[in-house]
């Protein structure tokens, strides 16, 4: 019932995650971040249930600052996209994680960019991605209004009209969502509603 979304832009990239803490009928809490901050300028937007989507995304977390500690360099997007990528696909012959993901970051040489993943251990690079449910709704939105290389301001409105819809058509209520900006200057965060 997770809902993630987000969109890649001239220099920026946007990930939004609902809020909603839910298993089978009931839902747990409405204030959930499901979007980790990896670095300064990279963030994962996990789904899937609770305690696979917390021990995943801690456990990529913790071994990306390993490795930042161990090498005195930080990975960039791609490097840890396909470090997540082939963590998901090791686990997945051992005890898999239902575990879907967006990661998105910013690099200096690179620019923005947003990996697609899934429990599988699939990866794509995209510019426009959504996981869950509500990709039924949103993905025709980025099909219609998204454009490579659009400002932040355009890229908001995308976002807004994606929870819009959702709000409007889709039969689970995820009132609140999240949503990180990354840009050069870091990670922003902003409360969508």
């Amino acid at each position: 019932m997770d809902c993630l979304f987000g969109l890649v832009g001239k220099d920026y990239v946007i990930t939004v995650a609902d809020r909603a803490q839910a298993r089978s009928i009931v839902v747990f809490k409405h204030d959930e971040d499901k979007i980790f901050n990896l670095d300064t300028h990279m963030v994962m937007a996990t789904s899937g249930p609770q305690g696979d989507r917390a021990n995943f995304a801690e456990y990529i977390q913790r071994n990306i600052q390993l490795y930042k500690y161990r090498n005195d360099l930080t990975l960039t997007t791609k490097g840890a996209a396909n470090f997540t990528r082939t963590e998901l696909a090791t686990f997945l012959r051992k005890s898999p994680y239902q575990v879907n993901l967006l990661l998105a970051g910013y690099d200096e040489k690179v620019g923005p960019s947003m990996y697609y993943m899934d429990y599988l251990g699939s990866m794509h690079k995209m510019d426009f991605a959504a996981q869950g449910y509500g990709s039924n709704f949103t993905l025709s939105i980025f099909d219609k209004y998204y454009k490579k290389g659009m400002d932040l301001e355009g890229g908001k409105e995308v976002i807004q009209k994606c929870i819009k819809e959702l709000k409007k058509r889709f039969l689970i209520n995820a009132p609140n969502y999240i949503a990180k900006i990354i840009t050069k200057d870091g990670i922003e965060v902003i409360e969508m509603n």
